[in-house]
């Protein structure tokens, strides 16, 4: 069932959102050379104390899934798309880290998900990245009421297949609020036109998730969480939590 929020609402939103980017931006910073994937998830983890927040990702356990997550953070390097469990092999000059995290505060979940390089970049990796945000920008341009869910996903996919990168099949954004999957689903790719109509009060996570190979394909680790590209090739994904208004998209997980 799709929940539209009130304007109070989306501000309290906020709230949650504030963290979230606090905790990316922290992560981030923390990032270099020899600093572990779990390093990191005490760094997130931390952010959450501070703030008395309490994280939405550890211990959640889809159907999919056969052990609950059991981080607050999601930490991809390189060839992982989503859901990377942090383990302590350090990260290495080069690599490319995607954080996916989220918080919960107030009763109100936010959620949001940024890409980086660790060390010396590959301009490869820089240009998947600048792709993976200016596939999310399109995706929030789109995010206005009167249009539909398919025009976020036409928008999402256009930008990626543009630049020769392949989209996960299956995998996409979401509704967010009290908890941090609602309705509606939120495809990266699709035709425009489609979908449910867009009204002021919904709240959506929309989350591009590109792969550099151009194939669509994945493969699911033994952990049952981390999705990895079946060529090789490197991923990245960018996400924010969005509120639909009648003033434009408004950005709840930004700085």
């Amino acid at each position: 069932m799709v929940k539209l929020k009130t304007d109070r609402e989306i501000d309290e939103m906020r709230a949650a959102g504030r963290v979230v980017a606090r905790a990316l931006a922290a992560v981030r910073e923390a990032a270099d050379v020899g600093v572990s994937p779990l390093d990191l998830d005490g760094v997130a983890r931390e952010v959450l104390r501070e703030a008395g927040a309490t994280s939405p990702f550890l211990g959640y356990r889809p159907r999919f899934a056969p052990v609950p997550f059991p981080a607050s953070v999601c930490l991809s390097v390189n060839d992982a798309i989503v859901h990377g469990i942090p383990g302590e092999h350090p990260l290495q000059d080069g690599d490319l880290v995607s954080a996916d995290f989220g918080a919960l505060l107030g009763g109100w979940a936010g959620d949001a998900a940024i890409s980086f390089t660790v060390g010396r970049a590959r301009p490869a990796d820089l240009r998947l990245i600048e792709t993976s945000e200016a596939a999310l920008a399109a995706g929030i341009a789109a995010a206005v009421p009167g249009n539909r869910i398919g025009d976020i996903a036409h928008a999402i996919g256009a930008t990626c297949r543009a630049a020769g990168y392949g989209v996960p099949d299956g995998f996409g954004g979401h509704g967010i609020g009290r908890s941090m999957h609602e309705d509606p689903g939120v495809p990266n790719e699709g035709p425009p036109g489609r979908g449910m109509t867009l009204r002021p009060g919904l709240v959506l996570a929309i989350e591009p998730m590109l792969i550099a190979g151009g194939t669509d394909d994945y493969t699911c680790d033994a952990d049952g969480w981390t999705l990895r590209t079946v060529d090789g090739s490197r991923a990245a994904h960018s996400e924010h939590t969005v509120a639909i208004t009648t003033d434009g998209p408004r950005i709840l997980t930004a700085l």
